[in-house]
């Protein structure tokens, strides 16, 4: 079957050209672009002047984060243009180990989008997690041989091969002797352990805030994934690199995108609309998100309007807003006028629902499983917030523990507990932190980097454990409580990352609670449940917290609450 793509304007990625052309497609390939007519085709569409390029590709996403099934991100995705993902698992790794990558690939084989996968390289990420399994190079080597399968995950802990750490080397050692990707994670990395870090062979990193970090990277030879998700948003510090020399080593991500996001701002087109307004090129994006991203992973024949190639095709109304009309995957057209297409999906054997459901082993909290036991004032550490970022600061605050046992929501102090949930070990660290704008009540979620135990803030012990008791109900989740009620909830029972609801309605119960934090003062322009999420991750600078207690990323020790 030939299919004539007639009178559009094809946007040729080699050359960053516009040009009036034809393009006619044959089974699931591009046959030919240039002077063809109605008689080389069996069917023909007028496209009336539309713009053609290849479809989206998310260099580096984690499917968790959207806290959808990947046949439900698929058809979130779909109408905005992304017909390919690179998708690191290790959020549900880190819960259910080999079980949880398993779940990826049967649950993503043959949907519209191409769900590629990067291995997880840091289950757990540092010394300092707990996390539901631990990975070694021999525990992920077999995944190398599956056809989707591209590279080694995030290298995140840039300590452990900064300072040759013979397990991290093993791992990165096999996927390079492949000839496979090493992706990067190492925000605010410089100099000469930057070096060795590259040197191991890393050779990307999405975690650059600023231009001039990124620079550096991309003059030592690295690919910068500009990143523009949900609580991190990179974009508009990293617009200069859309000009060249830099614009060619770049790469579009969302890395973690929540449902109510995805739908109502859209996935990568969005990031190149915003560039677009900013100033820059949107053919410039359009590359970037494409062949770029393409030749980068090794994906051969993907990513161009070009003979030969994967016909992974948009049709943009407006080349500037980068309005997605239909989209073509594999020669089929799978969204028309906006509208996805039905598609078939994998169906979840009981086993494998088992095997990443059920993930909770913790026993109920009470009100005093919160409470520090310290008296008087004292000057202690706390965690301070970044608009727009995952980095914290280390703020040295006197708190009075004879008073709320040290919070002060006037002064926007807060307490926050990350619980274990995998092993019953009953570890919990609690802190304080600075920036949330919570003023009474509670939130908490399971979805909590990377190691995804319980983390909770609150203005008082009884609904921090409320809230805390409530996700372990759940199963899993997200929630915001007040006075001892829940204000909203959105359940997530798949190893508590991911619901089994359509996109719309996930959206809708992710904007819901959402807005339940922005009811309890949380102002309306911070998502503080992604951010929350972060603040468990040590191996983003600079102070952070696990269920062992505060950890001085910087210095990558255990640090106490009280500055003696």
């Amino acid at each position: 079957m030939r299919t004539l793509l007639k009178n559009g304007t094809v946007i040729n990625v080699f050359t960053g050209e516009k040009e009036e052309t034809q393009v006619l497609l044959e089974g699931r390939r591009i046959l030919g672009v240039g002077d063809y007519g109605e008689e080389d085709a069996d069917a023909a569409e007028d496209l009336a002047g539309a713009f053609v390029c290849p479809g989206f590709i998310d260099g580096h996403i984690h499917i968790e984060s959207s806290m959808l099934l990947p046949g439900e991100f698929a058809r979130a995705a779909l109408p905005h243009g992304t017909t390919a993902i690179v998708a690191d698992p290790h959020e549900i790794a880190n819960v259910c180990g080999s079980e949880g990558i398993r779940f990826m690939l049967e649950v993503s084989e043959g949907l519209p989008v191409t769900v590629y996968l990067m291995i997880p390289s840091c289950v757990p990420a540092t010394k300092f997690d707990e996390a539901g399994a631990r990975l070694e190079a021999e525990d992920i080597r077999p995944f190398y041989s599956h056809p989707r399968v591209l590279g080694l995950g995030e290298v995140m802990s840039y300590h452990a091969v900064a300072d040759g750490d013979p397990g991290m080397q093993r791992k990165i050692e096999d996927a390079l002797e492949l000839g496979l990707i090493v992706n990067g994670h190492a925000p605010l990395l410089t100099g000469k352990r930057l070096d060795r870090y590259i040197a191991a062979g890393v050779g990307d990193d999405h975690e650059c805030s600023s231009a001039e970090e990124a620079l550096e990277r991309i003059r030592k030879g690295q690919r910068i994934l500009i990143r523009q998700g949900t609580a991190a948003r990179n974009l508009e510090g990293l617009l200069p690199l859309f000009e060249e020399p830099y614009a060619g080593r770049c790469l579009l991500v969302t890395d973690d995108r929540h449902p109510a996001d995805l739908l109502r701002e859209g996935h990568i087109d969005a990031i190149i609309r915003q560039a677009a307004a900013a100033g820059k090129n949107p053919i410039t994006g359009i590359r970037m998100a494409t062949i770029q991203a393409a030749e980068y992973y090794g994906l051969r024949r993907v990513g161009a309007v070009a003979p030969g190639y994967e016909a992974d095709l948009l049709v943009l109304e407006d080349l500037q807003k980068i309005a997605v009309r239909d989209v073509y995957k594999a020669g089929q057209k799978v969204v028309s006028a906006g509208k996805v297409k039905p598609f078939s999906e994998p169906q979840i054997s009981p086993e494998r629902r088992k095997s990443v459901c059920g993930s909770f082993h913790l026993a109920e909290l009470q009100p005093e499983d919160f409470l520090t036991k310290k008296k008087g004032t004292c000057r202690c550490r706390v965690i301070g917030l970044i608009k727009d970022q995952l980095l914290t600061e280390e703020r040295i605050r006197t708190l009075d523990f004879d008073k709320a046992d040290g919070t002060d929501p006037e002064q926007d102090i807060l307490k926050i507990a990350v619980i274990e949930r995998h092993h019953h070990t009953g570890h919990i660290g609690l802190g304080y932190i600075e920036g949330t704008g919570l003023k009474r009540g509670a939130i908490a979620s399971s979805v909590s980097h990377d190691s995804h135990n319980l983390i909770v803030i609150g203005a008082d012990e009884k609904d921090m454990a409320f809230a805390a008791n409530r996700i372990r109900s759940l199963g899993g989740g997200m929630t915001a409580v007040a006075d001892g009620k829940v204000l909203e909830e959105m359940p997530l029972p798949y190893a508590g990352l991911m619901t089994g609801k359509k996109a719309q309605e996930a959206a809708e119960e992710n904007a819901r609670v959402r807005a339940s934090a922005h009811s309890l003062g949380v102002p309306d322009d911070r998502e503080l449940f992604m951010t929350m999420a972060f603040v468990s991750l040590p191996v983003i600078p600079h102070l952070k917290l696990t269920t062992l207690g505060l950890v001085d990323v910087d210095g990558q020790k255990l640090v106490p609450l009280e500055i003696e």
